[in-house]
């Protein structure tokens, strides 16, 4: 091979563009047979020319890193858990509290709330450079290795993506892939695990990444900070995340809503409450959101049903 050097790099371009599509726009490029081949050369020529070698190379999907113990991170933005709201009479009374406060016409933005494990991922220069679980709002734990299995989640990013910020979000386990964890415990006299949240966050925390790899966690990402973002809203920003690379929430399949009115808000927990036994995956409700962050800062809501 002349240029080993080029060859690493156009296998990484390739292998994570099929990454891409397959797992965030949910279409395949190629056969699972051409993918592994591509794959196997990489790692082949990666462990002849180690000084090649990216650290989010496609190859880390595999995991195998062991890890003695979690680094304890301080997040720079701390991780707030959400208020909880009940009943329509309470989501009511928000707005009416929200319309005492302000005459501007006020967006929402409803979404799903994901029953799994928060996470935030920092990305430096386009490249996937941390992610720490939220711990105690303040401060949490580097589960770097273990995300990075995890194939939703992009080690590279496309597009114009901003020079450092952070985006946030809920890995979760998606059913299918925990009803096969449990028949296989079954299958060997294991005790079964009780529900896809608890057993996300156990894998998470497994010191061994290879077992995170097994498992087929996923994810979904929609809460994007920094210094320099110039979106100036939530909605029109997971928009952009996406072009980012990112697995986000679309209005197509009904996961995000952007709405002005406390009927288009309603309309969206009345469809959930119904069709949430459909989903390939657990929610712990419905997130409302003031879409725009001028308002957000002033008003200071956010509220879950």
């Amino acid at each position: 091979m002349s240029n080993p050097q080029e060859r690493i790099k156009e296998l990484t371009s390739l292998l994570q563009e099929y990454n891409y599509h397959y797992y965030v726009l949910d279409t395949s490029l190629v056969s699972d047979f051409e993918f592994d081949t591509l794959l196997k050369e990489l790692q082949e020529l990666e462990e002849q020319y180690p000084e090649f070698s990216s650290e989010n190379s496609p190859t880390k999907r595999v995991g195998g890193d062991v890890t003695k113990k979690f680094e304890q991170v301080v997040h720079k933005y701390p991780m707030l858990s959400l208020s909880n709201s009940y009943s329509k009479e309470d989501i009511i009374d928000f707005e009416t509290r929200i319309k005492k406060l302000t005459n501007d016409r006020i967006e929402y933005v409803c979404e799903l709330k994901y029953d799994g494990v928060a996470i935030g991922i920092q990305y430096k220069k386009g490249q996937f450079y941390r992610a720490v679980t939220r711990g105690d709002g303040t401060k949490g734990e580097n589960v770097s290795a273990n995300v990075k299995t995890i194939k939703s989640i992009p080690l590279s990013l496309r597009g114009d993506y901003p020079e450092d910020f952070e985006i946030r979000g809920e890995i979760f386990f998606p059913l299918e892939n925990f009803e096969r964890l449990n028949k296989q415990r079954a299958e060997n006299d294991e005790p079964l695990y009780a529900n896809p949240r608890n057993t996300a966050s156990g894998t998470l925390k497994s010191l061994d990444s290879s077992i995170a790899a097994e498992r087929g966690l996923d994810c979904f990402l929609y809460g994007v900070y920094g210094d320099n973002i110039s979106i100036d809203n939530h909605y029109d920003l997971v928009e952009k995340a996406e072009e980012w690379g990112f697995k986000v929430p679309k209005s197509t399949n009904n996961y995000i809503s952007k709405t002005d009115s406390i009927e288009g808000i309603l309309d969206f927990i009345d469809y959930w409450d119904v069709e949430r036994k459909t989903l390939p995956f657990e929610i712990d409700g419905v997130v409302i959101k003031v879409n725009h962050y001028d308002n957000q800062n002033r008003l200071g809501f956010t509220m879950r049903k």
